[in-house]
């Protein structure tokens, strides 16, 4: 799979994990924060996001390390950890 494959799969993953209503994945940009300033996400977002990465590609991450913000970064970010960590 492409690195830009595996972004757009990424990106509709957030959509779909999050139930973000009115967001297509070419709403979001591949380096933009997604917490914060950029896609707005928060810590209940942080959550379900690693609930539906362990569902669906099999990755635990722990809930609060620089690790995590650094794997929750961007979904580029997030695109290069599942990437380097797939077991599916």
């Amino acid at each position: 799979m492409t690195t830009g494959t595996l972004l757009q799969e990424v990106k509709a993953f957030i959509i779909e994990t999050l139930d973000l209503e009115d967001v297509a994945p070419a709403d979001i940009d591949d380096d933009a924060p997604l917490f914060g300033e950029g896609l707005g996400l928060d810590s209940i977002d942080s959550l379900e996001l690693g609930v539906g990465l362990q569902k669906r590609y099999g990755l635990k991450i722990s809930t609060e390390s620089e690790e995590t913000r650094q794997i929750f970064a961007s979904a580029r970010a997030l695109a290069d950890f599942i990437a380097a960590h797939r077991t599916q």
